[in-house]
């Protein structure tokens, strides 16, 4: 795989080296090479492009969070979707988040918007769009990184007993790509304040995640512990 990828765990090559060759991945690197040229910020910081990539494995992915693009605010971004690093204020639709675990599972909320500990536990959380401009959602969705993650979400698809969680419309666009009858498909509204209580609230997706899991004797996901 490129120098420019090389943060993407190994696990990964058999599906997606083939990717990193296509014109469009090509155009996609001279773009963040000229970004770079150029002294143009991009969000996550580019060591962080694929971090959902390499702290989780192919083989340890057990649960996949969808998300659309990186946050675009200062220090919010770091390569895991709706997840923000370590002493940042916890974005709106994270909270909510949060809420919906805290009532699903009766425990008491989260208080680290740093998802790691969830990525290092087979959830892959997955943006579609992997890097934007500062302050400017959606800047980068042109460039084509939709096929690339698309390609990560039909290898995924190839394994058995995998949640896809997809919430928000854009996500649930991503329905179509799956074809596996053994993964369970948990659809609901985005947890943005816009849209949280049109569905999110009440979906119970944390605590039927954990009950298909142990149904599959897979270990579940422990969504509040910071380890």
């Amino acid at each position: 795989m490129s120098d420019l990828f090389k943060g993407v765990d190994i696990s990964w090559k058999p599906f997606l080296e083939g990717e990193f060759q296509k014109d469009y991945m090509k155009k996609i690197k001279r773009f963040l090479v000229d970004c770079s040229k150029n002294n143009q910020t991009i969000y996550p910081h580019p060591k962080n492009i694929f971090k959902s990539l390499e702290l989780t494995s192919y083989e340890n992915v057990k649960v996949v969070v969808l998300g659309q693009d990186p946050y675009h605010g200062p220090n919010q971004a770091h390569g895991l979707a709706f997840s923000v690093q370590e002493n940042v204020t916890i974005p709106p639709s994270l909270k909510n988040i949060f809420k919906e675990i805290s009532e699903d599972l009766k425990i008491e909320k989260r208080l680290s918007g740093d998802l790691t500990n969830w990525a290092n536990q087979g959830v892959l959380l997955l943006n579609t769009c992997l890097t934007v401009f500062p302050g400017r959602p959606g800047s980068h969705s042109n460039l084509g990184w939709q096929e690339f993650t698309d390609s990560v979400i039909r290898a995924v698809d190839t394994k058995d007993r995998i949640v896809f969680i997809l919430w928000g419309s854009y996500a649930r666009k991503k329905k179509e790509l799956l074809c596996n009858n053994k993964n369970l498909i948990l659809e609901a509204p985005h947890p943005s304040p816009l849209s949280a209580h049109r569905g999110f609230f009440g979906c119970k997706h944390f605590s039927k995640t954990n009950q298909f899991l142990n149904e599959h004797k897979i270990k579940k996901i422990d969504w509040t512990s910071l380890e």
